[in-house]
């Protein structure tokens, strides 16, 4: 399994575009001017405390106020306000905690009205970015991420990942962490952690404690709100939490950025800085890597698949609805069970690649084709669950109901990625139609559901755009039809016909339906 990260420049965004064998799974972007990104540290003051809710609502310097429960204050939140108050002052020059009177914690059921009060100042972290019309939300719990481990001032606790399976690999972990953890700090141990040196891990925590340092300097002069500690830039904090051994090259097409991650990827994995390359060919990095073509194919509300099935994507105020169809698949030699299971195997995989790569989050209803058999149901659950187990967003994933419907949920700290795949439509002024890739899709469907009749000759008319995106390039699309079936298709454009125009002839002119 080969994973490929290409990043594209410009001067107001960076595009991060994942792929796994080739095939895109994560599409991120990083605008210069989101300053509320997941893992930002602000100083902030307590608007006003709303018993009804048991929540507070934050000015964080957003339009909207940002929303901070009761239960995300975290247990240690007196501890936490009598720093920053004494910190602001100037009265606490000590950053490290070793000497600090901690105060009693919260009670986990206590009301917000008891912890908070108007005008107070406060340490907060956005765990959730603005999405639609609601501001951030937000916690009092901070926690600081590195490689190896992720620090959480004014704890007491080491946590180990769950996903490190060995009882004498936590052990160890814990051990060593143990030991080298200050007095005031909990440390939270990533999975990439795991067989790593007692040195390596010293030297991430070292990092975290200067930014915890560095961040606290601040606070003595900083204004209300203000952003005290940013997340690292987007291209870092992919590499941090995704990079390992599969990773097989990383393209960016912009020099100081090349420069930038060619570094950090020499700090955390200097044995892989050879495959950081510097893209310099006059086709745009997206076009080159077939990237575009796949964000065309991706994003509408159809998604075709393997073998004729496709998918259907609706999106509502409350929840997600997929639904999956068959299409023109068809095969005499398997029964109708066997037919629906191998769509729905093919559909869950192409599901679990859309919800990264959309970012899709809440509640997501998936309608899979009815399965009468019980084992099948149970197989289609375990391959959705192994496809998702990638995924670094939290989720849950219920059985499948005696209606065959299969609920998902997902946490959703980013607004979810939404392309438009439609164009300008060349026929009619004002108006947008599918893009080209999309009506080359159905071509295609059509096509080979023609070539299993056995024509031996076969000529489409269609629009000159779209045959003009069939015949173009090296291997064109024609080329690729010959290549899988060995039959070579005439394409003839016609000007008359409008842009989602075409029809199949035989060999003697007559149109196949």
């Amino acid at each position: 399994m080969d994973k490929e990260l290409i990043i594209r420049s410009s001067s107001d965004f960076v595009d991060f575009a994942l792929l796994k064998d080739g095939k895109l799974i994560e599409l991120h972007k990083d605008e210069e001017d989101n300053n509320f990104s997941v893992g930002d540290v602000f100083i902030a003051k307590i608007r006003k405390a709303v018993p009804g809710l048991n929540a507070a609502f934050v000015n964080v310097g957003y339009e909207k106020d940002a929303f901070l429960h009761y239960h995300d204050l975290g247990p240690k939140l007196p501890s936490l306000l009598k720093f920053v108050k004494r910190v602001s002052t100037g009265k606490h020059t000590d950053f490290l905690l070793k000497n600090f009177q901690f105060e009693k914690d919260i009670d986990k059921d206590g009301s917000i009205a008891d912890a908070l009060k108007s005008n107070q100042s406060l340490l907060v972290q956005i765990v959730k970015e603005p999405i639609s019309t609601k501001g951030p939300r937000i916690s009092s719990e901070l926690s600081i991420a590195g490689r190896y481990i992720v620090l959480v001032p004014f704890s007491d606790r080491i946590s180990i990942s769950q996903k490190i399976e060995s009882k004498e690999e936590k052990d160890r972990l814990k051990r060593l962490v143990k030991s080298i953890t200050p007095k005031g700090f909990g440390v939270i141990v990533r999975t990439v952690a795991e067989g790593k040196k007692v040195a390596e891990l010293d030297t991430d925590l070292q990092n975290l404690l200067g930014r915890w340092t560095a961040m606290c300097k601040k606070l003595n002069k900083a204004p209300h709100p203000s952003k005290v500690l940013g997340e690292m830039n987007k291209a870092s904090s992919i590499l941090r939490d995704i990079f390992n051994d599969s990773f097989s090259s990383i393209v960016v097409d912009d020099e100081e950025l090349y420069m930038q991650i060619k570094e950090y990827v020499h700090q955390i994995a200097p044995k892989k800085e050879s495959i950081v390359k510097h893209y310099q060919n006059g086709v745009p990095i997206f076009e080159k890597h077939g990237i575009e073509r796949q964000i065309k194919t991706s994003f509408g509300r159809t998604v075709s698949m393997a073998k004729g099935a496709y998918i259907v994507i609706e999106h509502t105020e409350a929840l997600h609805v997929i639904d999956v169809n068959s299409g023109n698949r068809s095969n005499k030699e398997k029964n109708q069970e066997d037919t629906a299971l191998e769509v729905n195997l093919i559909s869950a995989t192409e599901i679990a690649r859309q919800l990264r790569l959309r970012d899709m989050g809440g509640i997501i209803v998936v309608d899979f084709i009815d399965m009468a058999n019980a084992e099948n149901r149970k197989k289609l659950y375990n391959h959705l669950r192994d496809e998702m187990k990638d995924d670094k967003a939290k989720h849950k994933i219920l059985p499948p109901s005696k209606f065959g419907l299969i609920q998902i949920t997902r946490q959703r700290v980013r607004p979810e990625r939404n392309i438009e795949t439609k164009e300008e439509n060349p026929n009619v002024s004002g108006e947008e139609i599918e893009a080209p890739i999309k009506v080359v899709q159905r071509i295609t469907q059509d096509m080979e559901r023609i070539f299993k009749k056995d024509y031996k000759k076969v000529t489409l008319n269609t629009h000159p755009f779209i045959a003009a995106f069939l015949t173009k390039g090296f291997p064109s699309i024609r080329s690729k039809w010959f290549l899988e079936h060995k039959k070579w298709v005439k394409i003839l454009p016609r000007d008359a016909y409008t842009y989602l125009e075409y029809h199949f002839y035989d060999k003697n002119g007559d149109k196949i339906n």
